[in-house]
């Protein structure tokens, strides 16, 4: 492990404990008050493209509540504003630098310029972040959630802990709406405009040279997520026997451009996000371990066999579309993948262009 990695490991550590029991839900909002929320502010310090996308269904679900509201952004990261560029009602974006002890200046200076702003609202998705909760409790708002956990919401709520709809869940109970008429939980969504999947669409079509559907894979993880060489191996050529006579079968290929099949498949390769999106809407069916790029399929209308090995499916699972998740450390042989990937494609009606 790199010094660097220690440090940071050691200073999220100490932030967490000293942070942990720093601030409280501030003024209660109802059916009465709803209307005198006009701007609000979300805190979610994080530069993870998953953690980012996770925020969306509470996004949505503020458009919702308060469909007149105006919603900051405060993260760490460079790509939110690629993320969130079709929604409405975001206003800002705040930005923290990704090395803050190599722009520390420019870290203390986004620091302040956030306190000197005034809100209605203001929440902190990830209980857990010690920044996020620092955030929220110096911010100036006259209501602010921190989503912590009562012991009642796993009982009330089985899905309580996924990182998506907690905050929604706490959002609903905050304002008074955990009746049963409440409407279902907002899924993730990048909300891909119509040109964005035509490019998607003829992207496929160029790679491919034909009409036929197409299923996709990402091979690529993190650490101890990334499934080995023989694994994915093995799993692509039992995809290929099944399917190749009636699908195309691709791969979209990470960041570092490297394959866990050594490009065996035809491979499709970009750094643009939104294209990305796209590309994996349009796909009968998306086969991935969990990091972040199953986030952004997640975000589109495409359903996942999701692969967990270390992560909590609890917490990350996909859950649009019929997406289904496997816990690779209980698979025994590769057919389960091969099983559940056939369901998805019998039960996928949708006329994909």
């Amino acid at each position: 492990m790199k010094v660097n990695n220690k440090i940071n490991g050691f200073r999220r550590n100490m932030m967490r404990k000293l942070t942990k029991n720093i601030g409280n839900d501030k003024g209660k909002l109802n059916s009465t008050n709803l209307d005198s929320i006009k701007r609000i502010l979300i805190n979610r310090p994080n530069s993870r493209l998953g953690n980012q996308l996770l925020a969306t269904p509470l996004l949505q679900e503020l458009q919702r509540v308060f469909p007149n509201a105006h919603v900051d952004l405060f993260v760490r990261s460079r790509i939110a504003p690629i993320i969130f560029q079709n929604y409405t009602n975001v206003d800002k974006i705040i930005t923290l630098p990704s090395k803050p002890f190599n722009e520390i200046f420019k870290y203390l200076g986004v620091w302040f310029s956030l306190l000197k702003q005034k809100y209605d609202l203001v929440i902190n998705i990830d209980s857990g972040s010690s920044s996020g909760r620092l955030s929220t409790a110096l911010s100036k708002a006259e209501y602010k959630l921190f989503c912590d956990s009562t012991e009642q919401f796993p009982t009330v709520f089985s899905d309580y802990f996924h990182m998506a709809k907690r905050p929604v869940y706490c959002l609903r109970n905050y304002i008074g709406q955990t009746e049963l008429s409440t409407p279902l939980l907002p899924s993730l969504s990048i909300l891909l405009k119509d040109d964005e999947r035509l490019k998607g669409h003829e992207i496929i079509k160029c790679l491919t040279k034909n009409d036929k559907k197409t299923i996709g894979i990402y091979t690529f993880a993190t650490g101890n997520k990334c499934l080995s060489t023989e694994w994915w191996t093995e799993t692509y050529e039992k995809i290929c026997r099944k399917f190749q006579d009636e699908y195309n079968i691709i791969e979209v290929l990470p960041i570092e451009n490297v394959s866990q099949i050594d490009f065996k498949a035809p491979s499709y390769y970009s750094r643009d996000i939104r294209e990305m999106a796209g590309v994996m809407d349009n796909l009968t069916a998306f086969v991935t371990a969990d990091c972040g790029i199953m986030h952004l399929a997640s975000a589109t209308n495409t359903p996942i066999v999701s692969l967990f090995s270390i992560t909590s499916p609890t917490i990350y699972r996909p859950y649009n579309n019929g997406s289904v998740v496997l816990e690779t450390k209980n698979i025994n042989n590769t057919d389960e993948v091969i099983d559940e990937l056939t369901k998805i494609v019998e039960k996928n009606t949708i006329n994909k262009m």
